[in-house]
């Protein structure tokens, strides 16, 4: 398999918990100007396993979830 490839699927994740009805979970590009590229809602218990990829720069959260990453456990009120 190519690297480029290996890179890409190896690429970083976060686990995100949603522990309140309609967490919102926003995906932000890279570049020059940073801009919303994805958006989704979470229930309760729904979780969502999401990727920092060449496209996905960061990622927003709005409400209140458990969120892992390879750096530890955090919160977001």
């Amino acid at each position: 398999m190519e690297q480029d490839k290996l890179d890409e699927i190896l690429g970083d994740y976060i686990c995100i918990k949603a522990l309140e009805d309609s967490v919102t979970v926003i995906g932000l590009t890279r570049g020059r100007d940073t801009k919303f590229h994805h958006t989704e809602k979470l229930d309760k218990g729904e979780v969502m396993i999401a990727q920092f990829t060449e496209n996905t720069a960061a990622i927003k959260i709005r409400g209140k979830a458990t969120i892992l990453t390879k750096m530890g456990e955090l919160s977001s009120d």
